[in-house]
């Protein structure tokens, strides 16, 4: 049975990492809304957009229950990351905070990655744990450590096309200008995307682009220390690469609390039934025809 036949889950997704790059490589520049789970990554995928990331803090928040500050393990972070790329067929961002140790660690995170499937692997250079690029109390690494990080994992990737995004979270701890010193070292040690994280102003954000030769990201957090903009002006700022981290994070987390102040004031959900997918059209986004038609073919 042909490959494509079968529901996305089961498939193999080929050619992603090219895609991604590829892509980048365009004028116009690529949204990637955050996703922390299948149901998200899915929503993402059929929305129609290139690319999705996943989220640290939204993985952290709906797999622990705890905010963004390095308490989950690599193991329980590779399993939703192997989940999430397994749900979908197009490129995946992924943060993988500091590559969860040294060396060998960020060698074997590049590693697990890729093999989950993982077209673009963020590493940043705050000390672990980590905490909320829009959070205080970050604490950074010296340069020279942050520089072997990429050196890593530009080292320890298989597929050229896998992509190494390097994070600074310098400039809320050193000042912007140090931040820009910090990222043209990762951009030499072999980063193929810059991620400046929290510029305060457009000014400084304005600046980032045009200092580097390859791909930059834009981080755009609602109630965050960056300024909201739009991709228009992303784009013509000279962003390649826009992210949405936890906008369905929180858009599901204020749309749940008022469906369940409704139905405990009321007894019911049926205010705000015309507001959800139905039963049919969630199984739907889950591809339930091919999973049918797939259990059918070899039901006795």
């Amino acid at each position: 049975m042909p490959d494509a036949a079968y529901p996305t889950g089961l498939r193999t997704a080929a050619g992603r990492h090219r895609a991604l790059r590829e892509r980048l490589a365009r004028p116009d520049i690529l949204l990637a809304p955050g996703a922390y789970d299948c149901i998200t990554a899915r929503l993402v995928e059929v929305a129609g957009f290139d690319a999705l990331y996943i989220t640290g803090s939204g993985v952290s928040m709906s797999a622990l229950g705890a905010p963004d500050m390095g308490a989950l393990s690599f193991g329980e972070i590779l399993d939703r990351v192997r989940r999430i790329c397994d749900s979908v067929a197009i490129p995946v961002i992924a943060d993988a905070d500091t590559g969860y140790g040294g060396p060998l660690n960020v060698i074997r995170t590049i590693r697990e990655f890729e093999r989950a499937g993982v077209s673009a692997i963020q590493i940043e250079d705050q000390e672990w744990p980590k905490k909320c690029g829009h959070e205080p109390g970050r604490r950074l690494v010296p340069l020279a450590e942050m520089v072997a990080r990429i050196a890593a994992a530009v080292d320890a990737r298989v597929d050229a096309d896998v992509m190494i995004v390097a994070r600074t979270d310098a400039v809320a701890i050193e000042g912007f200008e140090q931040a820009m010193t910090r990222a043209h070292a990762y951009r030499r040690a072999g980063a193929d995307v810059i991620f400046v994280e929290a510029p305060q102003s457009e000014a400084d954000m304005a600046k980032v682009p045009p200092a580097f030769d390859v791909p930059c990201l834009a981080n755009m957090v609602e109630g965050g220390r960056t300024p909201l903009l739009s991709a228009d002006r992303l784009q013509a700022l000279g962003f390649r690469l826009a992210i949405y981290p936890n906008s369905l994070t929180r858009l599901f987390a204020r749309v749940g609390q008022d469906l369940l102040a409704s139905l405990k004031a009321s007894g019911g959900t049926s205010a705000m039934s015309n507001q959800m997918l139905d039963h049919g059209q969630l199984w739907t986004l889950f591809e339930n025809e091919r999973w049918q038609a797939l259990e059918k073919r070899f039901q006795a």
